[in-house]
């Protein structure tokens, strides 16, 4: 039943005009444009992705070792799609070229979810809302088909997706290989405000009658060099409730701290529970600073491009 609801899904946005499904005959191509992405957000490196010969290929692949392991296209688990903009059509209503990639899932993961992957805008069609529209796309669909939304995972050295994902309201829901990342129907749309050196998670209130009313869950800033958490009225009434919304609120206002360059640890007990493993898939701030630190080395030790990164101070923050 499951994997008839994600076809069904993949039935919809094969007639969405903003997608085209990936043919067999255009595997090589959609693998070099993935590769692309790749090498620009793990190595910094920019290439048009069409323009990526036989050598360079080669050479890419080598540099970012697994993660550039080239994929068979007879590949059941997902379905991967052409982002256009059917604006640009031409005169005669053909396509043009691609500007874009993603890839989703043929099987739910998590609660009712589909994964995504394969996010990629070349750089000359950014800025255009064509990444976030495709996101759109896809959870539109899954929710017209009685799925909750999608997940998907990105490296923490790669900042640039991590802000954008968080910009776009993504919750952050697993930090166990990678960061993972979802917009699911069970989850508020939420905003974090800056203001008097304190960090505010807030999701929208559903039992206020004003539109875009919001209410405080978490409270965080710093002193001497520590985080300090508090939780919010609202937070604290539901601490003994199973709340999916409380358990994500924690994990989610860490990223934005550890975006922001904020400490993440509270005292040396809770840093002393993060190495010993506490935390180490999802949960409080000690967790993510502990998982930086091993993002970071994972990252050095394969070459990528590690600059201007939160998790090589984390020890001085701490200290």
């Amino acid at each position: 039943m499951k994997d008839d609801l994600a076809l069904r899904v993949h039935e919809r946005l094969s007639a969405c005009p903003g997608l085209c499904p990936v043919g067999p005959a255009e595997g090589q191509r959609f693998a070099r444009w993935d590769l692309a992405s790749l090498a620009e957000g793990a190595l910094g490196a920019c290439a048009d992705p069409d323009s990526i010969t036989a050598s360079h290929e080669k050479r890419l692949r080598l540099r970012l070792g697994a993660a550039g392991r080239e994929y068979e296209h007879e590949d059941d688990h997902c379905r991967r799609y052409w982002i256009r903009d059917p604006a640009e059509d031409r005169e005669d209503g053909r396509p043009r070229g691609p500007l874009g990639t993603v890839a989703v899932d043929t099987w739910p993961s998590g609660v009712g979810s589909l994964r995504v992957s394969s996010l990629y805008v070349h750089p000359v069609a950014r800025r255009r809302g064509l990444a976030s529209s495709a996101l759109d796309t896809v959870y539109e669909a899954c929710r017209a088909e009685g799925l909750h939304g999608f997940r998907l995972d990105t490296y923490w050295t790669w900042q640039r997706s991590v802000r954008y994902y968080l910009n776009r309201g993504l919750w952050v829901t697993s930090w166990k290989h990678a960061l993972g990342l979802a917009r699911l129907s069970y989850l508020p749309r939420y905003e974090v405000t800056e203001s008097e050196g304190e960090l505010t998670f807030l999701v929208a209130d559903p039992k206020a009658c004003a539109a875009g009313a919001t209410v405080p869950l978490l409270v965080a800033g710093a002193v001497d060099g520590r985080l300090r958490l508090r939780e919010a009225e609202e937070y604290a009434r539901t601490r003994d409730e199973p709340n999916a919304v409380r358990y994500y609120a924690r994990s989610t206002i860490a990223l934005h701290l550890a975006v922001r360059g904020w400490p993440l640890v509270r005292g040396e007990e809770e840093w002393a529970e993060a190495v010993a493993g506490r935390w180490c898939d999802i949960g409080d701030p000690e967790g993510l600073a502990r998982k930086i630190q091993i993002f970071e080395q994972v990252a050095r030790d394969d070459g990528w491009r590690l600059t201007g990164l939160y998790g090589r101070s984390s020890p001085s923050r701490r200290d």
